[in-house]
Parts: structure tokens; C-alpha cells; sequence
């Protein structure tokens, strides 16, 4: 049966039973990801409320419902669902690929570096029919140039690629590319349908920061989401 919980734990990974991981790194999103199998085979899973997703010092309040993703029994298995790197050729992106860690109060931490990508597995992993999502920096303090810089830059097909644990490696195509107004544009309608929600197909969503910048906070005021489907 699905158990209720409320997230609250950042600044250390969580275990993937009692606190999931859900979006963030680049976003202020609250996200809805989709029912998967539980371990123990009864059909059903932990179910986690997040109460704020913030991403690069920017928060946005809003509940948001995850369903537990599948716990490897083996480590062969574990290898099979972690993503360790991705590469975007055309935006000069090799970089590892790390497991976010959400708040004690349920906010999503940001990726801990200017050069690594945040993988939000509470969500998906790649080779699940749904959406995987994952986050980067912008830019950074005193790198005005970070992982995602030049991503937003993506036109539609252009290719990402993600690289498992295994070594088995998941191409994806450019399908969308979009600026959000975070105050504005990102209700929690929006992230669910066209942000963190099932997409019912291998999909791969990125986030990072875009548009005008706050100076005085230091906050970026959009947020990019490019959306890929698996090739």
C-alpha cells in the first residue's frame, strides 16, 4: 500500500525508502513523478510530499507527490538504474553525474559543484518508460561559464547522451526547449504536466537557470527546460 511521508532531510543523501529524491539543482519546482513497482512486490510504494523545491538560491513553495522508484536487489542491478555521466557534444558537456540530496524541511538541494549534474532519482532512472530528471548550473561563483551554460543554446535534435553504471548508454534527441518565468509561468500545474510529470515515454528533462538576473539576490528569475526523448 502507498505510505505518506514528508520529506526532510538536505545536506546528506537520502535513503531511497524513508526520504526519495526529487527534483531541483536548477529549478525552483515543486515535481510529481510517477507510481513505480516497490521492492517488496505488493504493488505499492512510499509515497513522499515535498514541500519546496528550490534551485541555485531561488524558492518556489508547492507541494509534491512521488512515488518510490524500484530498489535494485543485487548490485548488478544498482549499476543498471545509476546514471554516472553525460555527454552533450554540441554544448561542450562531459561531466559526472551525481545523486541530489533534498532539505530536513523538503526543499531540493542545488548540484554541489559547477561541473557535475544532478540526478533526481526519487523521480527516474534512465531505461524506465517515463521522465528522468536532471540539473545544472548556469554559471557558478567565479565560473561565469558552468556545465549547462550552453545548453539552453540546443536546437531541437540535437543529441544527449547518459552513461550508466554498467556502461550501457542512453541517446536522447532535443524534442523542446523552453524559458519559464518562475514567478509567472511555473504554477504547480505546469511543473507537473510539462515539467517532472509521467511523460509516459523514455524522456530525459534538464534544468538549469536562464533570463534576467537579480543582482541584489543574486537569483536568476526563469529557469530553462529542455526535453528530450530517448532515441
Amino acid at each position: 500500500m502507498m505510505r505518506r511521508q514528508t520529506i526532510a532531510t538536505l545536506g546528506t543523501p537520502v535513503n531511497r525508502r524513508s526520504a526519495l529524491l526529487a527534483l531541483a539543482g536548477a529549478a525552483a519546482l515543486p515535481l510529481v513523478g510517477r507510481a513505480q513497482e516497490d521492492e517488496a512486490g505488493d504493488g505499492g510504494g512510499d509515497e513522499l510530499v515535498i514541500a519546496e523545491a528550490p534551485s541555485f538560491g531561488v524558492r518556489r513553495p508547492g507541494p509534491v507527490e512521488l512515488a518510490a522508484a524500484p530498489l535494485a536487489k543485487d548490485v548488478d542491478q544498482r549499476k543498471a538504474l545509476v546514471p554516472v555521466q553525460m555527454v552533450v557534444p554540441n554544448a561542450g558537456v562531459d561531466a559526472p553525474i551525481e545523486v541530489g540530496t533534498i532539505t530536513a524541511d523538503g526543499i531540493m538541494e542545488n548540484p554541489t559543484g559547477s561541473f557535475v549534474v544532478a540526478w533526481y532519482e526519487a523521480i527516474s532512472s534512465p531505461g524506465l518508460e517515463t521522465n528522468v530528471v536532471m540539473a545544472g548550473h548556469l554559471d557558478y561563483f567565479g565560473v561565469p561559464q558552468a556545465v549547462f551554460y550552453n545548453l539552453p543554446q540546443l536546437p531541437v535534435g540535437d543529441q544527449i547522451s547518459v552513461f550508466m553504471e554498467d556502461g550501457t548508454q542512453y541517446d536522447y534527441a532535443i524534442e523542446s526547449n523552453r524559458l519559464y518565468d518562475v514567478a509567472t509561468e511555473l504554477t504547480p500545474e505546469v511543473i507537473q504536466t510539462e515539467v517532472v510529470g509521467d511523460t509516459g515515454y523514455e524522456a530525459l528533462t534538464l534544468i538549469t537557470c536562464g533570463g534576467a538576473l537579480n543582482e541584489t539576490a543574486t537569483e536568476y528569475l526563469s529557469r530553462y527546460v529542455i526535453r528530450a526523448s530517448k532515441v
